[in-house]
């Protein structure tokens, strides 16, 4: 186990990000999704991976009521596209902000981890494909 300094594990995630890029060169939706606050985002930190739908308005009401949509879909997510897939919709991040997240994840992977950086851009595509063939399929029924 080796302690980064912040610079350094800066230097590694931006290293790991690059890479990924290079290996897996896509566009990505991510905050392109039309709709307000409402995004798709990877994840990956010392401890886990992460593919998610983010809904981060500040507006409670607005947050709700895309999350209540998702929610809508929550059997056709998971049987269609992500079974693993996770509701939160109260979701704390480090910042402290709450926002509500679906999302999967991979434990046990680690982004210091240079040996863990294949499976993990592999899983990262993999499940952000599914979530973006998802959002895609049925952005008109979560926008309206």
């Amino acid at each position: 186990f080796v302690m980064y300094s912040r610079k350094e594990s800066k230097r590694v995630r931006e290293e790991f990000w690059i890479c990924f890029g290079k290996n897996y060169h896509r566009k990505w939706l991510l905050y392109n999704t039309r709709i307000k606050d409402f995004s798709l985002k990877f994840t990956f930190t010392r401890k886990f991976a992460e593919v998610s739908i983010d809904l981060d308005s500040t507006d409670e009401i607005m947050r709700q009521y895309y999350f209540e949509k998702l929610q809508s879909l929550k059997t056709i997510l998971k049987e269609g596209f992500l079974p693993d897939a996770a509701f939160d919709e109260v979701y704390e991040l480090e910042n402290r902000k709450i926002i509500s997240r679906v999302y999967v994840s991979k434990e046990s992977v680690n982004i210091h981890n240079k040996k863990d950086w294949p499976v993990a851009q592999e899983w990262l595509t993999e499940k952000m494909d599914a979530l973006e063939r998802f959002f895609l399929k049925y952005r008109d029924f979560i926008e309206q």
